[in-house]
């Protein structure tokens, strides 16, 4: 059960943090002015607002389910020096400080939204990045040594951060799709030209995903396949693998069809058709991204070289 829980408290980091890195770098690149104001064209203060909390409330309940699980222990004040311990003598505790600070410094940067939109967002996505950044401490790449140690964990930040724009980007185009949300040619316009801006920054996302990924792959696996394939380490592996494949294929749908198809659509006066085909793919291209973070969530409690050593 213990197992459960410390992976569905990844999830919910992991998807919290990529929300509120991703959709305020969002507003800065496809957005401008006071387009950038929550409720303008997104609610950008309710979600990352609420992202921010949840982000420090996981972050607490996934260290004390952590020093619980170590310790033995359940009752809070046995457990105080345990915590105690963790947050001020290891480097997990140290990436789990930065991150409950820069998240609270997120919450009151948004206080003023309406007032600095853009530099909000700014503060925003930086302190979503180092609070996404501080999750690599609980990978893979803590158990190394080293300079290796440096290069896994610069691997692990740059795969959080693609992954977190990339999430973030689709939360938006989502709800910016949404049926109440397209029912004038102003919207629709702002819709295509935000999809329009996605595409060199979503090129750039994939660019980094897979060579972060296959690099974290060799970091953790090594060049083998015999072993992993028999693995619940590779099998998980392997269907991330086919529903990133999937990802690529609708982001591919979105740039070279879809985005192209609702632009013709607006010269012509006839979107509802176009419109209504670019929600769909958002919405199954969303829900793939999620799929990949639960699977993500799950693979970061494995350990490959158990496995093997186990068989």
């Amino acid at each position: 059960m213990s197992d459960w829980v410390s992976i569905a408290l990844r999830f919910g980091l992991y998807v919290d943090l990529m929300v509120l890195f991703g959709l305020g770098l969002f507003g800065l690149y496809s957005l401008a002015g006071r387009e950038r104001v929550s409720g303008a064209v997104l609610p950008f203060r309710s979600i990352l607002l609420v992202t921010a909390t949840f982000g420090v409330l996981l972050s607490v309940a996934s260290m004390l389910t952590m020093v619980s699980a170590m310790s033995g222990e359940s009752e809070f004040t046995e457990l105080r020096p345990h915590v105690q311990m963790m947050v001020f003598e290891t480097d997990f505790g140290l990436a789990w400080s930065v991150r409950v600070v820069v998240l609270v410094m997120a919450g009151l940067m948004l206080m003023v939204n309406h007032r600095l939109p853009g530099a909000s967002l700014l503060v925003a996505s930086i302190c979503g990045a180092i609070a996404l950044a501080s999750l690599a401490w609980s990978g893979h790449g803590a158990m190394d040594e080293g300079s290796r140690r440096y290069w896994h964990f610069a691997m692990d930040i740059l795969h959080l951060l693609a992954a977190g724009a990339w999430l973030g980007a689709l939360v938006a185009f989502a709800l910016m799709a949404k049926i109440n949300a397209l029912k004038t040619a102003e919207r629709i316009r702002l819709l295509a030209r935000a999809v329009s801006r996605f595409e060199g920054v979503g090129a750039v996302i994939v660019v980094v995903i897979t060579v972060t990924g296959v690099v974290n792959y060799l970091f953790i696996v090594g060049p083998k396949l015999d072993d992993l394939l028999l693995s619940t380490y590779g099998i998980l592996l392997f269907i991330k693998v086919g529903l990133f494949a999937g990802m690529l294929v609708l982001a591919a749908l979105n740039r070279f069809h879809l985005g192209p198809f609702l632009e013709r659509s607006l010269r012509e006066g006839k979107y509802e058709v176009a419109a209504n085909a670019l929600r769909r793919s958002m919405v199954v291209e969303l829900t793939l991204a999620v799929l990949i973070v639960g699977l993500v969530a799950w693979l970061g409690t494995l350990s490959p070289e158990m496995e093997a050593a186990a068989q």
